[in-house]
């Protein structure tokens, strides 16, 4: 009995010491100004990404926190996701596909909750990927926040789409008006304004810019395996990987 009190004490004490850690290191969303200025400001990080090389840009592969590895075809919004023993191919725009494990096809409820895990890994992960090139995504509101050090901020906020709508980035700017970090309100994040830097550039055989490299205080995120090209002849598959969910 003494034991299972002892425990309960020093759950209580983790939560208590978690609380006071979330409530101190959070910080409030501050209030950008919307308007034409904040447009102008996201088309420079447009410009600094150079965002139509992105758009040109018809096959990516790469690998998120080497957990999860991707090839999407951007040009017919299609994706095959790898991770752990699962591959799942995916229709972007309808959120249906198919998928193996371990070679073996998997059908009904248990193939319809991998085709939608493989969908929220893509969301979540192509976002880190390329998110500067989304400031004018559908369902987007951009602000301008006047920063401690004299700079201007830019707020984005996704008002729909996605898997969490709602969340809102707070980026950095260099002079050019290339992302250098941001501060994150997310709701999966209880901890408001957590900052992740976007660092270490590559520049993509087709032009685009990705940051490959993003750190906060406790947490890293790498992208490896960073490859594209604008299709998939170009990029070295003479058989379509996706034929299967054509």
């Amino acid at each position: 009995m003494r034991i299972l009190k002892w425990l309960l004490g020093i759950i209580a004490l983790l939560f208590l010491g978690l609380f006071i850690f979330i409530k101190v290191s959070s910080e409030a969303k501050p209030t950008g100004t919307t308007g034409a200025a904040a447009d102008a400001l996201a088309n420079k990080v447009l410009m600094a990404i150079d965002k139509p090389a992105w758009d040109t840009t018809g096959v990516v592969q790469w690998t998120f926190k080497g957990a999860h590895d991707f090839l999407w075809d951007k040009k017919r919004n299609l994706v095959k996701v790898n991770w752990e023993e699962n591959e799942v191919l995916v229709t972007l725009d309808e959120t249906t596909g198919r998928a193996w494990k371990n070679g073996v096809e998997i059908t009904g409820d248990e193939g319809d909750k991998l085709v939608k895990a493989a969908w929220a890994h893509f969301c979540n992960d192509s976002f880190w990927l390329n998110a500067p090139a989304k400031v004018f995504d559908p369902g987007t509101e951009r602000s301008i926040v006047d920063m401690p050090d004299g700079s201007k901020g830019l707020m984005i906020t996704y008002k729909s789409g996605g898997v969490t709508p709602g969340d809102s980035y707070l980026w950095s700017l260099d002079e050019n008006g290339l992302p250098t970090s941001y501060k994150m309100w997310v709701s999966i994040i209880p901890v408001g304004g957590m900052e992740f830097t976007w660092e270490d550039y590559t520049t993509l055989s087709t032009g685009a810019k990705i940051a490959t490299n993003h750190a906060s205080k406790v947490l890293g995120i790498d992208i490896t395996n960073l490859k594209a090209a604008t299709d998939l002849t170009s990029f070295g598959l003479s058989n379509d990987p996706f034929q299967p969910i054509l």
